[in-house]
């Protein structure tokens, strides 16, 4: 096997392997794949029988195999500049854009930007506040390889909200035409949202109750009142 690997983390290589689909000579078939970034780009079958003579041994058979193997792992190094060619540009899978907790400081909030599933790994992320790019209290990671030949990388924005204000997350990319951009929507996420809705829920039940209790009281305490007294005289 043949093997190659580019500074820009693409692994190319070459597999070669003689199939014996029965115990005849004629029979043996060597194919070799060139594959590039796990997939397969390069696919051959040479029939053992077209290296071979009628007549002769295994052994020359095996022999003139191995050669043919060896040319072809020759070519395939020679096909190396040919397969960098194939190269491609993948722009971002995804682009996630949430509100975090901050560190601490003069800002009370933080938003991260998360960008997953690009390459080649040089990218641009950059924050927008009404449109115009911002660096002040802006952080960021490496451009992290994913284990799979693509890259992600995370930014952060340290920022107090301003009334009215819109900030936006800006990627730029080898892959994309246009800067993809992804806006900050302030608004609660349903579960804060479910959560503020049960706890109003409680608290206006709790203030039916207490306005009825309050009532019945009342009640009573006029039904008391509304009476005729009636004096006790002592016993002659």
């Amino acid at each position: 096997m043949l093997c190659a690997l580019s500074p820009d983390g693409f692994k190319y290589y070459m597999v070669g392997r003689c199939d014996f689909n029965s115990s005849e000579l004629k029979d043996i078939e060597f194919i070799y794949s060139y594959y590039y970034n796990k997939d397969e780009i390069i696919s051959n079958t040479t029939a053992g029988t077209s290296n071979t003579t009628a007549g002769t041994s295994n052994t020359t058979a095996g022999t003139s195999n191995e050669t043919a193997g060896t040319s072809n792992t020759t070519a395939g190094t020679s096909n190396t500049t040919a397969v960098q060619s194939l190269m491609t540009t993948l722009p971002p899978s995804d682009v996630r854009l949430r509100l975090v907790t901050p560190p601490g400081g003069k800002h009370t909030h933080m938003l991260m930007c998360s960008v997953y599933g690009f390459y080649p790994k040089l990218i641009s992320v950059k924050w927008l506040r009404d449109g115009k790019v911002t660096t002040s209290d802006v952080t960021s990671t490496e451009e992290l390889a994913d284990g799979d030949w693509y890259y992600q990388i995370h930014s952060y924005l340290e920022f107090t909200p301003r009334s009215g204000e819109k900030i936006s997350c800006m990627v730029e990319h080898i892959s994309l035409s246009d800067p993809l951009i992804r806006d900050w929507d302030p608004s609660l996420p349903e579960s804060e949202r479910n959560k503020i809705a049960i706890g109003a829920s409680v608290l206006i039940l709790g203030l039916i109750l207490s306005l009825a209790g309050f009532i019945y009281y009342k009640r009573k305490m006029q039904g008391q009142s509304a009476r005729p007294f009636k004096p006790v005289c002592p016993s002659q």
